[in-house]
């Protein structure tokens, strides 16, 4: 089973700051509660080092992630590969009156009994997360 999930943000700051936060791999990252660690490999290239609590998944996960496609500041495109998942991610930046409109995508394939059902249920509590830290950044 696949999960996908979408969601489209309004925010009231210029597309250019919202680029400055969804572009940056790590501040991506850090937004998800799954992720336990991050490190970065090269620019565009990171592993989240990932703990999802579900069965026959007793240690961290790392998921070797990469930007295969960027149109600053306009639209970035990353997928993650790992033994127990794949995501891809799309963050889509549109310029609106009064600011930006940020639309997400995410597809996550599980190679792991329960990965799709944990997703499931909480991929969309991560993307409040992230709301959460672009709000917060865009009022910094």
């Amino acid at each position: 089973m696949t999960v996908r999930v979408e969601r489209t943000f309004d925010l009231e700051v210029s597309p250019e700051n919202v680029w400055e936060f969804i572009a940056d791999p790590e501040k991506r990252a850090s937004t998800i509660s799954v992720v336990a660690d991050y490190e970065q490999t090269g620019e565009y290239s990171s592993i989240w080092h990932i703990k999802v609590p579900v069965p026959f998944l007793d240690s961290t996960v790392p998921v070797e992630t990469e930007d295969v496609e960027r149109d600053p500041p306009r639209y970035v495109k990353f997928v993650g590969r790992s033994s127990a998942l794949s995501v891809t991610g799309e963050h889509e930046i549109r310029e609106v009156e009064g600011g930006s409109q940020l639309v997400n995508r995410f597809t996550v394939e599980g190679k792991v009994p329960g990965i799709e059902r944990y997703f499931k249920k909480n991929l969309d509590a991560e993307l409040d997360n992230l709301e959460a830290a672009l709000r917060k950044e865009a009022t910094a």
